[in-house]
């Protein structure tokens, strides 16, 4: 337990210490806790290319015409979990690579691995909803829909013919009428074994 003395020690060693005041400085520290990058925030690491980044969202952008808010979201979302693919598998070179690390290894490529089983199930659903997003603003409402000209002319064609060609009336059925009292066997059933003996 400190004592009274080292508690204001500590206390007046703490208001000398802010942290960087510079830009450069709060930009060097903002990094500090980043140990492998795989929950970061910023999707573009110190030391990747974000030209290299760019370009991925450019031609997933040119490959799937987002056309509203929701679909460029989902085509954002396939570029990040693509990119982090790739930094995941530098990664597991990494650790391959690292001689002295052989006790942790397989419990990091483990941890590596389901991230990864992660990251290719949230880009399959990205582009699931994508997929179906696009399908349904392509198809039409069949409320509103004209019939194609294929269906109108095979339309006209069936009713000239129809014209041309009578069917002759059918022989009307004869009508049956409803009866007023339906049978049950099984209410009849039930009234006679429930009957006083």
């Amino acid at each position: 337990m400190a004592t009274l003395k080292q508690f204001e020690a500590n206390r007046r060693n703490a208001l000398k210490s802010t942290g960087p005041r510079t830009p450069e400085g709060k930009a060097a520290v903002s990094m500090n806790a980043l140990r492998h990058g795989l929950r970061a925030r910023t999707v573009v690491l110190p030391g990747e290319n974000r030209e290299e980044f760019t370009q991925l969202c450019d031609d997933l952008e040119v490959e799937w015409h987002p056309q509203s808010r929701t679909e460029q979201f989902y085509v954002e979302q396939m570029a990040v979990s693509q990119w982090k693919l790739t930094r995941m598998e530098v990664g597991e070179v990494a650790i391959f690579e690292d001689v002295a690390a052989t006790t942790t290894k397989l419990p990091l490529l483990d941890r590596l691995w389901q991230a990864e089983c992660r990251l290719e199930r949230s880009y399959a659903r990205a582009q699931r909803e994508l997929e179906r997003l696009q399908n349904s603003r392509r198809q039409p409402d069949p409320q509103t829909q004209e019939p194609a000209p294929a269906q109108e002319a095979e339309t006209r064609s069936s009713s000239a013919a129809a014209l041309a060609h009578p069917v002759p009336a059918a022989h009307p059925s004869p009508r049956v009428e409803p009866t007023s009292e339906i049978r049950n066997p099984t209410s009849e059933i039930h009234q006679s074994t429930s009957a006083p003996v």
